[in-house]
This record gives structure tokens, C-alpha cells and sequence, in this order.
């Protein structure tokens, strides 16, 4: 499987999640795969920013230029955005897990045929 496949079954919901995130699970800060280009290319944003966070970070720039960049204004924003960022790093340490488990199995299967 591809790493973008593998990613977006990453189980939020299973138990295991539930643990390592404590019980709390937030679905507005769900990585999302597809945006919407369009949007942000009017929001401004930059391209090295255009992750699977992308659509968060419209709201949270969007609550900055509202506030003047008050620091202590859109904490929830940034909160969700990070917690977004947080849940991608997820998905991509999993892809990575079971990327390197197909890796091992075909090398064994490599290894098993030249003997």
C-alpha cells in the first residue's frame, strides 16, 4: 500500500487511539486529505503550508489578522491546528509502521525465492 492509503485508515476512533490521545478525540481537527485549492489560494496560503492541515489554518490566519496577532486571542484556533498537525504525525508514523512491515515481508519473500 501506498503511504497516502495507509494513512487515512489510521483508526481515531479505535481504542488503541483512545489511548495514546488520553480519551479525548476532537473531529474538527481532522487531517483531511483533499482541499480545496481554490480556497486556499485566496486565503494566501503558502504552498509549503498546504498540508492535510490546510483547512484549519484558513480559520486560525484568518482570526490573527482579525486580532492583530494578539497572542493571547484564537487560542482554540491554534489549539486545533496544532491538534491537526499532531493527528497527521499519527497517520505518518503508522503509514511508516506498515510500510516497513510490507518492506520486511517482501524482502523475506525476495530472500526465501533465491535459495
Amino acid at each position: 500500500p501506498h503511504y497516502y492509503e495507509t494513512a487515512d485508515r489510521f483508526p481515531r476512533h479505535s481504542s488503541q487511539f483512545q489511548t495514546i490521545m488520553g480519551g479525548h478525540y476532537n473531529p474538527a481537527a481532522e487531517p483531511k486529505s483533499e482541499q480545496d485549492l481554490q480556497k486556499l489560494k485566496d486565503a494566501h496560503i503558502p504552498v509549503a503550508f498546504r498540508d492535510k492541515c490546510a483547512h484549519i489554518l484558513v480559520d486560525l490566519n484568518k482570526c490573527r489578522r482579525r486580532t492583530f496577532y494578539n497572542p493571547n486571542k484564537c487560542e482554540h484556533e491554534r489549539h486545533t491546528y496544532e491538534e491537526c498537525q499532531y493527528y497527521s504525525y499519527l497517520q505518518r508514523v503508522e503509514a511508516k509502521k506498515q510500510e516497513d512491515v510490507v518492506m520486511k515481508a517482501r524482502k523475506a519473500d525476495i530472500e526465501a525465492s533465491q535459495k
